[in-house]
């Protein structure tokens, strides 16, 4: 009999060689009509799989990410199935789950139009009512290369010929349908209820623009279609607040085909920009940072050093001087080291808090670029605390302190993971395991509840990650907080301690934002545009009825310019109808209306941004409530 330990705790005795589905109808049949997958000892499998020793078993549904990822593989596979029915030509390449939903590249001689989508929709609607079985078995390898190629998949090929000798070399066949795949999969497809294609979009093999254009179908599925209705309505709101839409819209920022991946930030853009690093510089002054620059360019030795030229080489961009290698700096922490080690520190001097704004630049492949979200150039926000071992506790728990109030500024709830240690890393077992407790112990100490992410730290250390909800219930992971033993060891960093002696201080790397590019265009998209108004880069608009009217409306901007509020006029001669249309869609927050009476009274007739009139008051009262609202940042 083997032992088989289940989420709550509780231990289970089956017959070794049960299979996962009927202990999972064992335990519960209710939960034997949701469960999609199972993890064994933390690894992913298919419900057929068998137990065969004693393990923790935990039950997968589409309410867990790593269920969503299995239903939504078995989504693509689906769908790699109906392409195949309706086009026997077409080449298959590759098929994954993504964050949200999946998607399959195919090679075709000609690009699906949206009627082939829709008739692929179809078709893996009628593989859905088939119910076919997913089974999973097993080649060797050159069997595995020779099925593939008798089936006119070179892709396939190219695939199997990356898997490491040795390894198990897996297929799943669902009805006519067979496809190269470690899985894990759902039972069968019958369980994916509600299917959308969303888009096509062109994807050069393996992401390399050498490579051959492939046509890329990307897909959503769920097990219950008001899921799907949901998700939909969600889309649709997603696109109207679009940042790559409103930031043309609104002329904050643009790319261009001449910097692909660098965005160029407009006059406006530039406001938000600068009032969100103000806030930023403000607020870290509060808490004892000195701010600090570094270069953006820096010699290899110094990225061999770090680790970088190892372990981060991919991502980053080199040049050279006076015949030198010399790399653009993808991080911002190796220059950190060096200022520390510009003079001798006590122990007195700990913790050294340093922050900066700093530019760095990352390579990404074309294909993953997306407006600020995804781009090749980016300003991190990032700080490095030089402390006692002593001191790590209080330190992490201090940045928790300030990612929270940042993220209470805007608005935004977010949820914590724990990533471990990567499988491409440096340092001692030891290192690892002393920092993963303690930032494990700073959560407990905050009452936090966090994820365990496995194997996606940083090279150099374990990482709190914050992950933010905008106001449609999306997430953006933005904060994090890495624990390092490894750059003090490697750039000798040392401090005098009070026996006289040096010793090894260790360093946390911490961001708040992130990236400021990437910041700007989750705001943009959580406020549709809308900036509350200490962030607008235009806060109040002041517009006349008539020409009479304008000198009083420019002696207005100017007492609301002198009081530092961002102020525009208007003084054309337009309706004023169109006027405040116009300042509507630019999302203004404040727009005030002067005509005869205004100027004959001294007053100014006030319109909110969502609220319509709110009436006339002196120009005084007005000043005084938008100095109140920007000073205390109210969001509305």
């Amino acid at each position: 009999m083997v032992n088989v330990v289940l989420k709550d705790g509780s231990v289970k005795q089956y017959p070794e060689g049960t299979a996962i589905a009927d202990i999972v109808k064992d335990i519960s049949m209710k939960l034997a009509k949701s469960a999609v997958a199972a993890q064994v000892n933390g690894r992913t499998v298919d419900l057929s799989a068998k137990i065969s020793e004693d393990c923790q078993l935990n039950i997968l549904t589409f309410d867990d990410d790593e269920g969503k990822k299995t239903f939504w593989h078995t989504s693509s596979h689906i769908m790699a199935q109906a392409v195949k029915r309706l086009f026997p030509d077409a080449k298959l390449s590759i098929g994954p789950a993504i964050d949200n939903g999946f998607y399959y590249d195919f090679d075709v001689e000609k690009p699906f139009s949206p009627e082939d989508l829709q008739a692929i929709e179809e078709e893996m609607n009628r593989i859905v009512k088939e119910d076919l079985p997913l089974e999973r078995f097993v080649l060797p390898r050159e069997q595995a290369i020779e099925f593939v190629k008798e089936k006119g998949e070179p892709y396939k090929v190219e695939l199997i010929g990356d898997i490491p000798e040795g390894s198990e070399i897996s297929f799943y066949r669902q009805g006519d349908f067979v496809d190269l795949c470690s899985g894990p999969h759902l039972p069968s497809t019958g369980m994916v209820k509600a299917i959308k294609l969303l888009s096509v979009a062109g994807a050069y093999w393996r992401g390399d623009e050498r490579n051959k254009m492939l046509q890329r179908i990307y897909g959503i599925s769920f097990p219950k279609k008001s899921q799907l209705d949901e998700y939909l309505q969600r889309l649709e709101e997603a696109k109207k607040r679009d940042h790559r839409k409103l930031g043309k819209e609104l002329d904050l920022f643009s790319l261009h085909e001449e910097g692909p991946g660098f965005p160029f930030f407009h006059p406006k853009g530039m406001i938000l920009r600068n009032t969100l690093e103000d806030f930023w510089r403000k607020e870290h002054y509060k808490r004892g940072y000195q701010e600090i620059k570094t270069p953006i360019i820096l010699n290899r030795d110094l990225w061999i050093r770090s680790g970088h030229w190892d372990h981060y080489r991919e991502n980053m961009y080199f040049t050279k001087i006076d015949g030198e290698d010399y790399a653009i700096k993808p991080m911002n922490c190796p220059g950190s080291m060096i200022l520390y080690k510009r003079k001798i520190h006590s122990y007195r001097d700990l913790p050294l808090r340093v922050a900066e704004l700093g530019l760095v630049h990352r390579h990404e492949l074309s294909g993953v670029l997306h407006g600020l979200m995804r781009v090749r150039c980016f300003t991190q926000d990032d700080a490095h605390i030089f402390m006692l071992p002593e001191q790590i506790k209080d330190e992490i728990l201090g940045v928790i302190d300030l990612v929270d109030y940042f993220y209470g500024i805007f608005g935004f709830k977010y949820h914590v993971e724990l990533s471990t240690r990567p499988e491409n890393s440096m340092g001692s077992d030891e290192d690892w395991e002393r920092a993963t407790n303690a930032l494990k112990e700073a959560l407990e100490a905050k009452g936090l509840e966090y994820k365990i992410n496995e194997g996606d730290g940083a090279f150099y250390g374990p990482k709190i990650d914050f992950h933010l909800e905008d106001s449609i219930g999306r997430t953006w992971q933005c904060g994090t907080i890495q624990l390092d033993f490894q750059m003090p060891e490697r750039f000798d960093l040392t401090y005098v301690g009070p026996d006289g002696e040096k010793h090894r201080p260790v360093m946390i790397h911490r961001v708040v934002f992130g990236s400021i590019e990437r910041f700007i265009g989750i705001l943009i998209e959580h406020f549709a545009g809308a900036f509350p108004t200490w962030l607008a880069p235009v806060q109040v608009r002041v517009l006349t009825v008539t020409d009479r009217a304008n000198a009083y409306a420019e002696q207005v901007a100017a007492r609301l310019s002198d009081a530092d509020i961002r102020v525009e006029t208007d003084l054309r001669n337009e309706k004023i109808g169109y006027k405040v249309r116009e300042a509507q869609l630019e999302k203004i927050p404040y727009m005030l209306v002067l005509g005869d009476k205004e100027q004959e009274n001294g007053t100014v007739a006030v319109r909110a941004r969502g609220k319509g009139d709110i009436g006339a008051m002196s120009l005084d009262e007005f000043m005084n409530m938008i100095q109140k609202e920007i000073r205390t940042k109210s969001i509305g």
